[in-house]
């Protein structure tokens, strides 16, 4: 799955890359075992891949299509920040959600994901369900 010359950020574009495309299978690959995923409340914090699974994979459900612009990096050893603006497509409408995303990678797979954003942002935009 991963080669040593991937960085850590090049594991998470490719990780995000394939979110992208609700490909959760594949993007989960990057995942570790015991990777802790943490958003801002009401949504819970979860471990592993399945419990990523568990929030991602019925939140997106009524997203067509995602486009996720990275518009700013930094890294620190085995720390990447990213500014994104997260943009899903829905029946009638693009939303899109200003987010700050904390990821550790290590052995080529992320271990710590914590996206920041306001929460009251997109569940204000996104169908009830």
């Amino acid at each position: 799955m991963t080669a040593p010359c991937q960085s850590p950020v090049e594991i998470v574009r490719l990780f995000l890359k394939d979110m992208e495309r609700l490909d959760y299978d594949s993007a989960l690959k990057w995942v570790s075992d015991s990777c802790e995923y943490v958003n801002p409340p009401p949504l819970p914090v979860v471990h592993g891949p399945a419990g990523i699974r568990g929030v991602l994979e019925p939140f997106f459900a009524p997203t067509l299509e995602n486009e996720f612009k990275l518009l700013r990096e930094a890294v620190s050893g085995p720390l990447v920040f990213l500014e994104r603006l997260d943009r899903h497509r829905l029946a009638d409408k693009w939303v899109e959600l200003p987010v700050t995303g904390v990821f550790e990678v290590h052995d080529g797979k992320i271990t710590y994901w914590r996206d920041y954003f306001d929460a009251a942002t997109i569940l204000s935009q996104w169908p009830a369900g």
